[in-house]
């Protein structure tokens, strides 16, 4: 069972960035579709450990949307919501490289 999201909350403030960027990379490679799983997992690869705070909040919250979601905006089927618009930029390049 998952503790409420309040606890979840407290729980992110309290740990090192160490930690956090492990917590990042492990959802980036296990999301809900193997495409997914890909994509993300590249891209933490290859940008956690040099975000400042703020994009690493950013980032959080992305990984909390849904996959689908997630895919359609990385893809270009779906307009990203302009808080993530320059991030699914930065997603999509990493395989059009």
């Amino acid at each position: 069972m998952r503790p409420p999201l309040e606890a979840q909350e407290t729980q992110v403030r309290d740990e090192s960035r160490e930690i956090r960027i492990k917590r990042l990379a492990m959802r980036s490679m296990r999301r809900g579709i193997k495409e997914m799983d890909i994509l993300l997992s590249a891209y933490a690869g290859a940008n956690l450990e040099a975000m400042e705070e703020a994009k690493l909040d950013l980032y959080d919250s992305l990984l909390r949307e849904n996959d689908q979601d997630l895919y359609q905006w990385v893809t270009g089927q779906v307009p990203a919501p302009e808080v993530f618009h320059d991030l699914i930029a930065e997603i999509s390049l990493t395989y059009q490289k």
